[in-house]
């Protein structure tokens, strides 16, 4: 068994980092994909490894030889590297090919030892690599019937969105044997260059291979390994992340993205917080069916979005702002208050960020499950020189909730001292009590001392709309807002997604009672499990304490690098005598239980 690389291309997309460099010498932690490709083989005793080089060809030669790979190398330089693509490459190993069964690879890809692995211990002869198509891959797919036979090459052109469920992206790794090569590959490369050009892709004959009634040629799916081919700085930036050595690093690394996991194949994001139960598929197909519009379109102004804010939520349009996100109305209104706030500790951090340290007065709750109610933060607050409140309810990441009558109350008290109250009630929603809310014109009317934040991507489950709503009696302070911000500063798909969520409100409210439902299970299962304290939440998440002698830290390292798992260390934000605190979503009945699982095998 022999290995061939193809390593001539440019790496444009890669910009400054291949000025100088070939791509295969790009760096993932302080290693080159070549250098790691090349010792991965390395291990598998091989005939030798074959790289056809082009762009920067002598310097990668060089840096290769430095290497002391034991396997016998054998250059060949694509001269013609800017006008052709990789099926010129490969013709040029053609003979190689037809002398020895091979492993084939592109040289921009990073891969775990195991992948390797798969091919070699397969007796199938000739094997197509492939993993199921998820969002972030690109490039060409194929179709496979049920023993693996591959019935089609999709290339990018022939791509149907509506088929993503039975496409497997092609990871561009391949084996074949001898005689596939001198039979097959090799005959139908040589014609296919002929007719076609030589600015191409090798996958092309293996597309027109697989027309044949007995191609030989097989798919060997991936199950879990993990692989990312890196073609821009993105890919570059995620593959640092996936593949650094350092386990530790690696969960900092990912929790520093903030989202985006959707380019994590397998991972379950268990840290970040939105409606697993809504919206419904209706709603989504609505989108949909719009999508060329929305997409082309631009948004209305803030009058009209405030409008539609207004309608959903009840409210006068005077009283009720749009934000791209519930952020960016934090910030804007953090910057109008004047004089100290008080906050409750721990909570969502967003309001502290956007203010003073030196003017914050923070009220810890004396007890371990962080539980207060209005008497408590009136009696602190009462003694200190505070003109405003912020009260996140029910509070992040505690769950603690403050029953709407008793809000009323605090509002009140609050009017009584001139003292601005802003009530997150991002949460609200998961809470058991019924018609919680904050956001009613009488409410705001008779309080204009009272600000009611909340993030549609958390209650409704659409986070990637990024839609929040300010809602209070105070028209000047809103209309003071509403100039801060940009005239479009929520996009066509969130102005639509206001326009028809009136329709789905029957939806809206089944969603919520599968999702209290849920939240109880998961609740009562968690709490079986040794070594974890379980703390009630009226969110759509649970604090817990890791009580079995591991620490947080060591628990989530553990759950991403054993099960994909990522969930919320909560020690840096508590800081309580060495206690270990995490976080926990709620997410659908089949994740929940994964991480059930997971957590049972760790704590156990």
């Amino acid at each position: 068994m022999q290995a061939i690389i193809l390593a001539a291309g440019m790496g444009k997309r890669l910009k400054e980092l291949t000025r100088d460099n070939t791509k295969c010498m790009i760096q993932v932690n302080g290693v080159a994909l070549i250098d790691r490709m090349l010792h991965q083989l390395d291990k598998h005793h091989l005939s030798r490894i074959i790289v056809v080089t082009g762009y920067e060809g002598k310097k990668l030669v060089d840096f290769i030889e430095g290497l002391l790979i034991r396997t016998k190398i054998v250059y060949i330089n694509n001269s013609l590297y800017e006008k052709t693509n990789n099926i010129y490459s490969l013709a040029l190993a053609k003979e190689w090919l037809c002398k020895e069964d091979t492993l084939l690879f592109e040289s921009d890809l990073i891969f775990e030892d195991d992948v390797i692995d798969l091919l070699l211990k397969d007796e199938r002869e000739n094997l197509a690599l492939v993993d199921k198509y998820e969002s972030w891959m690109d490039g060409t797919c194929v179709k496979l019937s049920q023993n693996d036979d591959i019935e089609a090459f999709i290339p990018r052109t022939k791509f149907k969105f509506d088929e993503l469920n039975d496409y497997y992206k092609t990871v561009n790794i391949y084996k074949f044997s001898r005689r596939f090569s001198q039979t097959h590959y090799v005959p139908f490369l040589e014609a296919y260059q002929k007719a076609l050009g030589e600015n191409e892709y090798y996958e092309q004959v293996l597309r027109v291979i697989a027309m044949l009634d007995d191609s030989e040629m097989k798919a060997k799916r991936l199950n879990g390994q993990l692989w990312y081919e890196i073609d821009d700085i993105q890919d570059l930036d995620i593959a640092t992340s996936m593949f650094i050595s350092d386990e530790d690093q690696r969960v900092e690394l990912l929790q520093e993205r903030y989202g985006g996991y959707w380019r994590y194949p397998q991972l379950i994001d268990f840290c970040y917080l939105v409606n697993p139960y809504f919206p419904p598929q209706k709603l989504m197909d609505e989108i949909k069916a719009s999508f060329e519009t929305l997409l082309t379109q631009y948004p209305s102004g803030m009058r009209v979005n405030a409008l539609l804010a207004a309608k959903n939520f009840g409210v006068q349009k005077e009283n009720i702002l749009t934000g791209n996100g519930a952020a960016e109305l934090i910030k804007s209104l953090m910057s109008h208050l004047t004089g100290k706030i008080g906050i409750i500790r721990p909570t969502f951090e967003e309001y502290g960020h956007r203010y003073r340290e030196e003017d914050i007065v923070a009220y810890w709750p004396e007890n371990d499950d962080f539980k207060y109610g209005i008497k408590e933060l009136m009696n602190f607050f009462g003694e200190k020189e505070v003109q405003n409140i912020i009260l996140i309810n029910p509070d992040n990441p505690s769950g603690n909730y403050i029953l709407k009558s008793d809000l009323l109350k605090l509002a009140a008290w609050a009017k009584e001292r001139n003292i601005k109250l802003l009530i997150d009630e991002s949460f609200v929603d998961f809470a058991d009590e019924q018609n919680a809310t904050m956001i009613e014109q009488q409410i705001l009317d008779e309080n204009k001392h009272l600000y009611v934040m909340k993030s549609i991507s958390k209650s409704y489950g659409v986070p990637g709309l990024r839609l929040g709503v300010l809602a209070s009696g105070d028209a000047e302070t809103i209309a003071r807002i509403e100039k801060d911000v940009s005239i479009w500063n929520i996009n066509s798909f969130a102005e639509f997604y206001m326009q028809i969520a009136e329709k789905y409100e029957n939806d809206y409210t089944k969603a919520l009672e599968a999702f209290r439902q849920e939240r109880m299970r998961y609740f009562n299962e968690l709490s079986k499990i040794p070594g974890l304290r379980v703390i009630p939440s009226q969110a759509n998440y649970i604090m817990a304490e890791v009580t079995a002698g591991m620490t947080a830290k060591e628990l989530n390292r553990r759950l991403i690098v054993k099960y994909n798992i990522l969930i919320k260390n909560l020690v840096a934000k508590i800081k309580q005598d060495g206690r270990q605190y995490i976080r926990l979503a709620v997410k659908t009945s089949e994740e929940n239980d994964k991480l059930i699982k997971a957590m049972q095998k760790e704590l156990a």
